[in-house]
Order: C-alpha cells, then sequence, then structure tokens
C-alpha cells in the first residue's frame, strides 16, 4: 500500500464504519429480555437469604436452594445446545479459617460449560455473578439478605447469557458460572480459578459482573442508566518481577492483557448496545472492596469487573430496616430492569463477538532497530480460525483508547507514525467481521 494511501487511513480518528456489525451477534442482543431478568432476580430473593454459611439442605431457603436452582435453569437451556453443554455443580469442603468462615461448609459454584464447535479451538471465554448474598454482618446467615443486586443482577445476567448463547454454534467455549463465597473471601472464584490454571485452561478473558442493575447514588441521588464501568488491572500480578523491565522499556504500563480486553468491551459494546458508553476505569476495583475476577488476575487471566456507574451504599451489605422514613436493604424494587437489560446486552454481544472470532494473532513483533519516524510490524496467523485480514491499531501514548485502525491482508505493515509517540496493536478479523482482543508487539529480534 503506498505511503499516501496510509496517511488517508491513519488520519480518520473515527473508524467504527470500518466493519459492519455481525447479525448473529445483533440477533442474540435483541433477545435479551426485561420480564426474564425480572423473573431470575424475583426467585433469587426469594431464598430469603444466600448467603454461603446457610443450608445447603433446606429444599426453599439458604445457598443450597439457590445454586440448585441456578442448576436447574441451565439443565433447561442445554436442552438447546445439541447436547454441547455441560452442567455441574464444583463443589468443595471449606476448613473453617478463623475469618469469615467459621464452620466447615460444602462451597458450590453451578456452572455451565459450553463447549465450542472447533475440536481443535481451546480457547475458553467466561461470564460470572456471584450468587451469594450479606447483610451488614459479613457471618450473619439467618436474617433475609434478599441480594437483589449484590449480585442478584451479575447472576441474571449469567443466566440471560446462558439463554441466550446456548443456540449458538461458536468455534470456542463459553462457561457461565454462579459463584458461592465471594462475601466470605472470593472462595468460589479462586476455586473455579485455580481448577482452570491447573488444567492449563486457555481462558482467555473473564467478564465479572458484580452490581449491575442500581444507577443511583445513595448520597446524591443522581441516577445515571447510560454508562457501565469497567475496572481493569494494568500491571499483572502474576510473574510481576520477570515481566517488569520489560513493561517499564516499552512504556507498556497501561497495556495489560486485562486493559486490551477492558478496551475490546468498550469497542464492542458501544458498536451493539444503543445508549449505553463504557467507562474504563483503570484499577483493578474499587478502594476497600474485592470481585471475583481478582481470583483470575491473581491467576494470570485477562479478566475485568463490570459494575454500575454509582454504588449505593444505602441498598448493599445493609440489614433490612427503615431508619428516620429511609429504607435500607439490598431489595428488587431498587433494580431499574432497563438499565440492567443494557448491561446484559453488552455482554452478550461481547461474549458472541469473542467465541466467534479467530484467535489471537500470534507472535506480533515490532522492529526497533533503526531510528525512523516510521513503524514495521509482523505477526504469525492465529491458531484458531482463518483470518480474513487484521487491523492494526495505534494511539497515541497518553490516549486510553484506540484512535486509528488499518486494515490488512498481509502479515506485516510499515506505518508511518513514530513507535516513540504510539502504542500499537494488532487484532485479527474472522470471516463474519468479529475481532479478536488486540495484541500488543513485542521486540522483534
Amino acid at each position: 500500500m503506498k505511503y499516501s494511501v496510509f496517511l488517508l487511513l491513519i488520519s480518520c480518528s473515527v473508524f467504527s464504519q470500518r466493519y459492519s456489525k455481525d447479525d448473529e451477534v445483533k440477533k442474540y442482543v435483541s433477545q435479551v429480555n426485561e420480564d426474564s431478568l425480572k423473573s431470575y432476580i424475583g426467585k433469587l430473593v426469594s431464598f430469603e437469604t444466600r448467603h454461603t454459611l446457610s443450608s445447603i439442605d433446606d429444599p426453599k431457603k439458604g445457598i443450597g436452594a439457590a445454586r440448585n436452582w441456578v442448576i436447574r435453569k441451565f439443565n433447561d437451556y442445554a436442552k438447546n445446545s445439541d447436547g454441547r453443554m455441560e452442567v455441574y455443580l464444583q463443589q468443595e469442603d471449606i476448613q473453617p479459617d478463623g475469618k469469615r468462615v467459621d464452620k466447615i461448609v460444602n462451597l458450590g459454584n453451578a456452572v455451565a460449560f459450553l463447549k465450542g464447535t472447533d475440536p481443535n479451538d481451546k480457547r475458553i471465554f467466561l461470564i460470572g455473578g456471584h450468587l451469594d448474598s450479606r447483610v451488614t454482618d459479613v457471618m450473619n446467615r439467618t436474617s433475609k439478605a434478599p441480594g437483589a443486586n449484590d449480585d442478584g443482577s451479575g447472576v441474571s445476567a449469567v443466566i440471560e447469557s446462558a439463554r441466550i448463547l446456548s443456540k449458538s454454534s461458536f468455534p470456542a467455549s463459553i462457561i457461565f458460572v454462579a459463584f458461592s463465597g465471594e462475601e466470605q473471601s472470593l472462595l468460589g472464584s479462586k476455586q473455579l480459578a485455580e481448577k482452570i490454571k491447573r488444567e492449563n485452561g486457555q481462558l482467555e478473558a473473564v467478564l465479572n459482573n458484580d452490581m449491575i442493575g442500581n444507577p443511583k447514588a445513595g448520597e446524591t441521588g443522581e441516577i445515571n442508566t447510560r454508562i457501565l464501568r469497567v475496572f481493569s488491572e494494568g500491571l499483572p500480578y502474576k510473574d510481576l518481577d520477570k515481566k517488569a523491565m520489560a513493561i517499564r522499556n516499552m512504556g507498556f504500563e497501561n497495556d495489560s492483557e486485562s486493559r486490551q480486553l477492558a478496551r475490546y468491551i468498550k469497542e464492542i459494546t458501544e458498536q451493539y448496545v444503543k445508549g449505553l458508553e463504557i467507562k474504563l476505569i483503570y484499577r483493578n476495583d474499587r478502594f476497600l472492596r474485592g470481585g471475583d475476577h481478582t481470583s483470575f488476575v491473581n491467576n494470570g487471566f485477562p479478566s475485568v469487573r463490570l459494575t454500575e456507574y454509582y454504588e449505593n451504599y444505602d441498598h448493599q451489605h445493609q440489614d433490612i430496616r427503615i431508619e428516620n422514613n429511609k429504607q435500607y436493604g439490598d431489595l428488587p424494587e431498587f433494580i431499574d430492569f432497563k438499565y440492567l437489560k443494557k448491561n446484559v446486552a453488552a455482554n452478550v454481544a461481547v461474549l458472541a463477538s469473542l467465541a466467534k472470532s479467530t484467535s489471537k494473532p500470534e507472535k506480533v513483533e515490532m522492529d526497533v532497530k533503526e531510528l525512523t519516524n516510521s513503524t514495521t510490524l509482523h505477526w504469525e496467523k492465529p491458531k484458531f480460525g482463518i483470518p480474513t485480514g487484521y487491523y492494526v491499531l495505534a494511539r497515541e501514548t497518553h490516549n486510553p483508547v484506540w484512535q486509528k485502525k488499518i486494515f490488512t491482508t498481509e502479515l506485516s505493515m510499515k506505518i508511518p507514525l513514530s513507535k516513540d509517540n504510539y502504542i500499537f496493536a494488532v487484532q485479527s478479523v474472522s470471516s463474519s467481521g468479529n475481532l479478536s482482543v488486540p495484541v500488543i508487539p513485542g521486540i522483534a529480534k
């Protein structure tokens, strides 16, 4: 491609029109149903408490009844999958820890594994939310803890995504999981993350949905139904000491795999979900709080937390009560189901886009041997799938999101932009127009 054509291409910062939406992804997004979400949260609240230390034997109340119900829902949807969806309860007896577990407890994650159609494609994408709930005292397992938003909203996203995507035939696999033990120190997610790590699972993205249904700020009363936050870790927790020098030399402090996943979520969501903006938050999580994605971050998997723009502390981790004419407690009347529907649609769009895409380009490298104001990148074909081409992405070093995208069918490109001034990446494009997560280059040897 001629140099002048490069300049024409890279002069355009608005690149969303370079490719069209995938009709199959659009169809799945359109199927997110507000009434379904209401029914899921209503049922979850009916268990009175889903505290991790509550009963696992009572058929109507407690964490056991709740996880059994989720398993039944998954089994119902598995009937749509032509035998490709495996449903199981991942169980383990947890010993008392002297902190948030005071008895032996049977911990159970409700899991549905939708196997991809390509037997050679080992990629896995995961959506999760935590099933357990709590009140003010984290050890109180008997008081009513409806957990409508924290995290009935996240679990409803998991169940609705399973309902819709169980009918799909994607080359890659998807895990749908309702974690237990989040409020007792991320116990269930740690259990699953370590299992996937032991089995050398190729887990490429974790979407942890935790409180995605209440758009109202407690202190000010402000409401924002237009923004969903995505928290992502900048520096890798795993093997940071080994990777730190390369990160420092390349200036990639803002370009971890989790950050690339977050940028991907922003691009895909804002393509497919009308009226929703993804706000990238460059932290692993909020101050003084935690979430299940951290268990996966700690095991080296790209993972993010999706959560509402405001938090309403009157309606999370609170005993149900009325004080000074104010209602406290995590009750379903404080869920905005239209807002929740958009946030669930974001998950469906991202999961479908990821699972339909080819895998990422391999061995992406940048030449740095010469002093020049242009930059040369080269890469190899992805392991799974046959791409129709690639996008080379560029953004100025201070810019949080990709500004320029240049399409090519080649395996290398020389770009008239200085590597001193820009960050680059490469992503694969499938025949249906679906994109892989971008890959930041290493140094060519």
